[in-house]
């Protein structure tokens, strides 16, 4: 996640404060309207295949000495990308036709002009599986895998910062990849986007909405995760996770992930930085943001500033991975329920 905070720019923004595992005043019509049940086989059967320890398996791949924190543009980046785009192949997944290739380029001026300094050329990496009933409707399930690199000859492997959201990603699109295999894939589109230059100031994910790949008109929602493997001082120890945004732009989206919440794992949805005043100003540091400010309804995943966030100390055997598992398994449900919805998930605030 990025560590500088980014200028507001106006959003206007509807919020909820506080800690909850449900939202009080929601409406019976919203809540019937989810379709995730534990009874739904197909659902259960690809929710199952997210699993701790082929997180870990992977987690301990982007994470690694090798990819010498994966700052954005270097050798090390490219290699994690490579192994991801990899993971993709060996699952089927393609790339978007439009785009013909897994990698989007983001050209080094395009960051310069935005405070990027002499950052090489980077590249998003996108996989894509087609909806089976409306596949010009797009979900995209997003995460960062760059980190800062190294430092004074030590490695910042960034294992949580954001290696725990690009192997969630990775894990949550074969889920899908497995419900289709099975017969069963996702009545919309779902786009797989890992974006760069998060660290440094959202470059990948403010490239991606400046040069879509899909309409962002198309786009129903950004599911983003951002360090989704530790937890915080204020929750040592407790089934929680952050859902940040999930009610500014739609309010369906944070009933919807509510409900998917309830019927699965049932983790303390905790509300705090949903608040503008709160002074981290999380709703604007990662790449969610960029799809807000295109009036697209987000939710932001997130555990909390820990004792290693931004150190070289976060490393992948401090990551928690049952509950990885759990924020992860959480974000696939509430993907299918939009995916699968009879109706698109509507934008009704401003």
């Amino acid at each position: 996640m990025k560590k500088i905070l980014i200028p507001l720019l106006g959003l206007a923004v509807m919020v909820s404060c506080g800690t909850a595992k449900t939202s009080e005043g929601a409406s019976a019509q919203s809540t019937q309207s989810v379709s995730v049940a534990k009874g739904d086989k197909a659902f259960l059967a690809a929710y199952k295949t997210i699993k701790s320890d082929e997180l870990k398996k992977n987690l301990y791949v982007i994470a690694s000495d090798e990819m010498a924190g994966r700052d954005t543009g270097s050798p090390g980046q490219k290699k994690a990308g490579e192994y991801m785009i990899n993971y993709y192949k060996s699952l089927g997944i393609t790339p978007p036709k439009a785009l013909g290739s897994y990698y989007q380029k983001v050209p080094a001026e395009f960051m310069k002009k935005r405070g990027g300094g002499n950052l090489p050329d980077s590249e998003n990496i996108l996989a894509f599986i087609e909806g089976s009933e409306k596949p010009d409707e797009i979900i995209v399930i997003s995460a960062h895998y760059d980190h800062v690199g190294t430092k004074n000859g030590v490695v910042y492997n960034g294992a949580d910062d954001d290696g725990s959201g690009t192997v969630a990603v990775m894990q949550i699109a074969k889920a899908f990849q497995e419900a289709k295999k099975a017969g069963n894939g996702p009545k919309r589109s779902i786009l797989f986007l890992h974006v760069t230059g998060e660290e440094h100031g959202l470059f990948g994910s403010e490239y991606y909405t400046s040069n879509p790949v899909f309409p962002l008109a198309n786009t129903v929602a950004d599911l983003n995760i951002d360090m989704i493997g530790r937890d915080d001082a204020a929750n040592r120890g407790k089934q929680y996770v952050y859902v940040i945004g999930s009610e500014m732009l739609s309010s369906q989206l944070k009933v919807i992930n509510e409900a998917a919440n309830k019927k699965t794992n049932n983790l303390e949805l905790n509300y705090k930085y949903d608040d503008p005043a709160d002074p981290e100003q999380l709703y604007y540091r990662s790449d969610h943001y960029n799809f807000a400010k295109n009036n697209v309804p987000v939710a932001f995943f997130f555990d909390g500033i820990h004792e290693d966030y931004h150190k070289p100390t976060d490393d992948p055997e401090k990551i928690d991975y049952p509950l990885l598992e759990k924020r992860a398994q959480l974000v696939f449900a509430t993907a299918w329920e939009i995916a699968n919805r009879a109706e698109r998930i509507v934008v009704d605030k401003k």
